[in-house]
């Protein structure tokens, strides 16, 4: 596997060297924290634009709404269900 070398400044060595797990390699910490980054949602807020994310928010009304209509359903089974028993 080919390396490379970085020149980072002491004071962020030390604040990445307090990250690292027991015998776990800069590599193996920095590839961990950056998974752990990419699967942030959050660091990938506001990647869409225009057209796009108006789709997507679009598509997130509709399957709040459709969400919202099958609980209400469910809900309304249920009362029927629990007067019928009364």
């Amino acid at each position: 596997m080919a390396s490379k070398n970085i020149s980072i400044k002491e004071d962020v060595y030390e604040r990445l060297k307090a990250h690292k797990r027991g015998d776990e390699s800069f590599s193996e910490m920095l590839d961990r924290i950056l998974h752990e980054l990419d699967s942030d949602w959050r660091t990938n807020v506001g990647f869409l634009a225009g057209e796009e994310a108006a789709d997507l928010k679009a598509e997130v009304t509709r399957g709040l709404a459709d969400t919202d209509d099958s609980l209400e359903e469910l809900g309304d089974g249920i009362d029927e269900r629990l007067s019928e028993d009364m």
